[in-house]
């Protein structure tokens, strides 16, 4: 049956002012970071061929002995169609340095054989 108020509380301020604990002005809290979310967007590398691979059911390790020995395939068989397309070179080149000693060396008989060499070459066609 006390009737009288609270007692009221003095506070003592940072700058050393002292106020009344019921005016102190509400604290606000701090404010969270704000998290940046960066997106960067880049054309991933084709791998197609993995892709299908991975998918039928294949496993990694023939999906890395075809990212390896893919390209080697590749200068393999380019290095073949190089040897192939000097070897036609050489033997047109031969050929023709054969037909033309004999035409110029034979006489009619060279001449007759070039005549039958170009004769068979046009019939092979």
């Amino acid at each position: 049956m006390n009737h009288l108020p609270e007692p009221v509380r003095v506070v003592q301020l940072p700058d050393g002012t002292y106020t009344y604990a019921d005016h102190l002005p509400a604290i606000q809290p701090a404010a969270a970071p704000q998290v940046v979310h960066q997106h960067i967007h880049q054309a991933p590398p084709d791998r197609t061929v993995q892709r299908i691979a991975l998918g039928s059911g294949v496993g990694a390790g023939a999906v890395a002995a075809g990212v390896y020995f893919g390209p080697l395939l590749v200068g393999a068989l380019t290095a073949i169609a190089a040897n192939l397309a000097l070897l036609a070179f050489l033997a047109a080149v031969l050929s023709w340095g054969v037909v033309t000693v004999v035409k110029s060396i034979g006489g009619p008989d060279g001449k007759a054989a070039a005549k039958n060499i170009a004769r068979t070459r046009k019939r092979g066609r």
